[in-house]
């Protein structure tokens, strides 16, 4: 699970995990690179829609449903919760993959904070810099504003070396 090619944005809710995760894409995009992402929910989540046939398929028992059409596709699959090697075994090969969440997982991470949260660096070791708009307390690890994009997407790239 400690691919080069995973990196991960972890925070509590609201701290900015997502608008640093977005902006990171369209850097590594802007870079030329192929950028997947993964985002753990802490909930159930459905793309799907009553009354839509894909929904119907599922309704029917379907195990596994594919909604192709246009520029892109989605795949639904019934099943437990998926642990995140699965997911990536599952994604197209990329040259990163962004993961949004799964804080307890055991891959590099980025810690978003805003305000005064608790420091998740504190507890985690794969926890390798923080992102906040105040200096933290662990000055070991590497401190960048939220909005410095092209530093932290920088410092990714020089741990996937």
């Amino acid at each position: 699970m400690t691919s080069p090619r995973v990196f991960g944005v972890t925070g509590w809710k609201n701290a900015g995990k997502t608008t640093l995760v977005e902006r990171l894409v369209a850097e590594f995009v802007r870079r030329g690179r192929r950028v997947s992402t993964i985002k753990h929910a802490h909930h159930d989540v459905d793309v799907d829609q009553p009354g839509r046939d894909s929904y119907r398929h599922r309704a029917a028992g379907a195990s596994e449903v594919a909604v192709v059409g246009g520029l892109r596709y989605a795949i639904m699959r019934e099943q437990a919760e998926a642990t995140l090697a699965e997911v990536l075994a599952r994604l197209a090969p990329a040259d990163l993959v962004l993961i949004e969440g799964y804080k307890r997982q055991a891959h590099p991470k980025i810690e978003v904070r805003a305000g005064q949260a608790p420091s998740l660096a504190a507890e985690d070791p794969n926890v390798v810099a923080i992102a906040s708009d105040v200096q933290p307390s662990e000055t070991h690890l590497p401190w960048f504003r939220r909005d410095d994009i092209a530093g932290i997407a920088d410092f990714i790239d020089a741990l996937r070396r």
